[in-house]
């Protein structure tokens, strides 16, 4: 069925049910699951390999275990910010789904690539407005929860339970 095949109201609509069926079949791309989730989890296993890499050489310089992760953290940002504007990060992410998605430099990577989308249109109303509107709902919902674990934590720490 060709992509430019109109249906119309005038159609026969099941003729034009299975023909928008068989159209939907045809363009849907078709995954397996089991090896969508195997790249997932080597491109999620590099990361976290790269990020001990990088805490074992900080450490290894003569930072402080806590002060290597801090920077480690901060490499790791900066690396997929710098990937995302060579448009390396996007080819990663294609090949390894939610494994390049869910660490720190998915985060990062959503801030960059709509800081470099919305440069066009200018810094105040381009990047400005729209740098955080893939990674603002992440923002929000994480002070959100935080704020309310913390009320939590300290009615449970009134009444004496921790």
């Amino acid at each position: 069925m060709a992509a430019d095949t109109k249906f119309t109201e005038s159609d026969n609509p099941q003729k034009r049910d299975q023909a928008y069926n068989n159209y939907v079949k045809e363009v849907t791309p078709v995954h397996n699951c089991f090896a969508e989730c195997i790249k997932a989890f080597v491109t999620g296993g590099i990361i976290c390999t790269i990020g001990q890499i990088l805490i074992e050489i900080y450490k290894g310089i003569g930072i402080e275990a806590e002060q290597a992760a801090l920077w480690t953290t901060i490499s790791l940002v900066l690396l997929s910010v710098i990937l995302t504007g060579l448009n390396i990060y996007p080819s990663i992410t294609k090949w390894g789904g939610a494994g390049s998605l869910v660490p720190i430099t998915g985060f990062a990577n959503s801030v960059a690539a709509a800081a470099i989308e919305y440069k066009k249109e200018g810094w105040v109303f381009g990047v400005g407005c729209k740098i955080f509107t893939i990674a603002g709902p992440v923002i929000l919902y994480g002070i959100v929860s935080s704020w309310l674990l913390g009320v939590v934590y300290w009615i449970f720490k009134l009444i004496g339970i921790v």
